[in-house]
């Protein structure tokens, strides 16, 4: 991803908020979490053998302030023993609402600036990166599932949710196959520029004061009904799927995909449509596709073709098996919503969201599955009809090792269990191994870059009663922050000096709900030592 921001001198002045923080007051301004958080002098430290900072913004400069996020907080300071790993708890459950929702409100009636609707937006960023990506924002938000309640209050975390379920929306109606999107109008913020833009040759074409990058995840999509599926089986609120458009949004879904199902061939040997091509200007082999944008070719299966994977970097096969799991998983999850809306549209709808679940899943089953000599079946990465198979995972989610925890099978499923033991073994090119950290990588940052998301992962899909797994990845997490006391993208597998991102809202929060898992499956966990 090659992505750049520019601001203006006369934009300075949103400086903080551009970076995830509020405004700046006189008597002591807000720094930029990019900053704040490079720095291992933030006292009070923990009491554990790693002297952990406390990370935290002050109250002042948090983004969206939460009593419910507080409250657990509290609670499990209570709970968890051991004085690193409550540190990184605080640190890293709250990091997203303290850093990263860079904006609530209402949207304008008619797009009339000034005249408020009641309908809420949300706009969240990734961390280090102003913009909003559709799976990265749905996963920070996510992390509060737990919290999730009924509540009509703007403050609310089910406000929260209703916003970026009602900004998504409007996103995915303007460009279905784009991914990452700039601020609304309503908030002010100025818009950032992305030098792909200028490298990219992509269609549909996309409109960059709208729309930050334009890669074509299927993912992305599932995200949104992932969204849309937890917010209302956590308060069964209707309104906003019959009030601001949902309808028409799972529509719009519905017909990108379509276009996105289609064999490389027609009968008769022309190239058929797609809808949606790319190619890039790049010395990186996973920015841009083969065959002038069309990518490798594939044969009718029922799945989804989807050009780049949730890391965004390019599949080789195009029948992405986590990606096409998470849309049929979700898409299901969503049509219990459509099936309760009274509309006849809805009903057609509901109908063509369980049929094409039901495709893909069969898809999934008579190519997904392959034959390893030494795991027996397991699920590829990815296919593409013609027998072609890429046997790897990925940290990024979906993943295979995923799978379970997103409820598209039983954490028992025999295929399941196998391509777990797969996924953690070095049959998998991107299992990275080493002293510093063992984990799943991939090649969005290359070998030896081991994922603590990918450890997250392994904890909580670990069927270990004893808990000495779930136990392991969280004492090499640990051992991994490099004293900041935050989750990074990566770390080298034999070096925790060498780490990417210090601001990565999407682990922190993931890390969060890890700790939150391990109370109600594991909690004598919490009484033990990490150190």
């Amino acid at each position: 991803m090659l992505v750049g921001v520019w601001l203006s001198p006369i934009l300075l002045s949103w400086g903080n908020r551009l970076w995830g923080l509020a405004a700046p007051t006189r008597e002591q301004p807000c720094p930029r979490y990019d900053e704040y958080a490079k720095y291992r002098n933030h006292e009070p430290f923990s009491e554990g053998r790693h002297r952990l900072p406390y990370q935290r913004p002050i109250e002042k400069c948090r983004t969206f302030p939460s009593p419910a996020v507080e409250n657990t907080l509290f609670r499990l300071k209570n709970k968890i023993a051991d004085p690193d790993l409550f540190r990184l708890f605080e640190n890293t459950y709250p990091n997203t609402l303290d850093t990263a929702v860079l904006w609530t409100g209402f949207a304008w009636e008619n797009g009339t600036r000034g005249r408020n609707t009641d309908e809420d937006l949300a706009f969240v960023i990734t961390g280090d990166i102003n913009a909003m990506w559709l799976r990265d924002s749905a996963n920070q938000v996510l992390s509060y599932l737990p919290l999730l309640e009924p509540s009509a209050s703007p403050k609310s975390i089910a406000a929260l949710f209703r916003g970026l379920i009602n900004l998504q929306s409007r996103y995915i109606k303007i460009t279905p196959y784009c991914h990452a999107f700039q601020p609304p109008p309503e908030s002010g913020i100025p818009l950032g520029t992305n030098l792909a833009y200028y490298q990219n040759n992509v269609n549909p074409p996309y409109d960059p004061n709208k729309t930050f990058d334009c890669k074509w995840e299927l993912d992305s999509l599932a995200s949104f009904l992932h969204m849309s599926s937890e917010y209302y089986n956590a308060t069964k609120d209707i309104r906003p799927f019959t009030k601001y458009r949902w309808v028409e949004t799972v529509r719009v879904i519905l017909d990108a995909v379509e276009a996105m199902r289609t064999a490389t061939y027609t009968p008769d040997g022309h190239v058929a449509p797609s809808g949606y091509t790319m190619t890039g200007f790049t010395n990186r082999a996973t920015e841009t596709t083969s065959n002038d944008g069309l990518g490798n070719p594939v044969k009718y299966t029922g799945m989804i073709r989807s050009t780049f994977r949730p890391s965004d970097d390019a599949t080789i096969y195009q029948f992405l098996i986590p990606s096409n799991m998470m849309f049929a998983r979700y898409l299901e999850a969503a049509s219990l919503i459509m099936s309760r809306i009274p509309t006849q549209e809805a009903t057609n709808l509901t109908i063509r969201m369980r049929a094409m679940a039901s495709e893909i899943r069969a898809g999934i089953t008579d190519h997904g599955i392959v034959h390893h000599p030494l795991f027996g079946p397991i699920f590829a990465f990815e296919v593409d009809g013609y027998g072609s198979r890429n046997l790897m995972d990925d940290a990024n989610l979906p993943s295979l090792l995923s799978a379970a925890m997103m409820g598209y099978v039983s954490p028992r499923d025999e295929v399941y269990l196998n391509s777990r033991l797969f996924a953690l073994s070095t049959e998998n090119p991107y299992w990275m191994h080493g002293s510093t950290l063992s984990a799943v990588g991939g090649p969005h940052l290359g070998p030896m870059k081991s994922w603590p998301l990918a450890s997250i992962v392994r904890a909580m899909t670990s069927d270990d009663g004893s808990g000495e797994e779930v136990k392991e990845e969280i004492i090499a997490i640990l051992n991994t922050t490099d004293g900041l006391g935050l989750i990074h993208e990566s770390v080298k597998s034999w070096d925790v000096k060498d780490w990417t991102r210090r601001w990565f809202s999407w682990a922190n929060g993931m890390f969060g709900q890890l700790i939150l898992d391990v109370e109600k499956t594991r909690p004598f966990l919490l009484a033990e030592s990490f150190q």
